[in-house]
């Protein structure tokens, strides 16, 4: 019983140490927001609504869908076509996954240039 009482003692204290950490290290995206509002950055807002712009975006997002190899994160990059002009933004777990995506938007009719901004999140 001591032992017990011993062992969840300590658990409790390393524990509580972990949480100290966890919140000296709260999540924080202000920069990326900030970097956002900008408006030297694009957003989904930029999005073009020719057919053209249209097509050339639901084309690379229906490859990228289709690459099982693909991380969740990497199939749910945000992709803005504006004037032919691909713009890749998000987070992607390997730089594998960056050149892939970024490969098959340039093989996209249409596509005249892409912006390939994804970052690769770190662990």
């Amino acid at each position: 019983m001591r032992r017990s009482l011993v062992a969840l003692a300590i658990g409790v204290i390393l524990l509580s140490g972990v949480q100290a950490r966890a919140e000296s290290y709260p999540a924080d995206n202000s920069g990326k927001n900030v970097r956002d509002r900008s408006g030297g950055t694009l957003t989904s807002g930029d999005q073009g609504n020719s057919k053209g712009d249209l097509e050339i975006t639901q084309a690379i997002r229906k490859a990228v869908m289709a690459d099982k190899n693909l991380s969740m994160d990497a199939q749910n990059v945000k992709i803005i076509t504006t004037d032919g002009i691909v713009t890749l933004r998000g987070p992607v777990k390997t730089a594998e996954e960056k050149s892939t995506i970024g490969e098959k938007a340039k093989a996209v009719a249409g596509v005249m240039r892409v912006d390939n901004q994804l970052e690769i999140a770190s662990r």
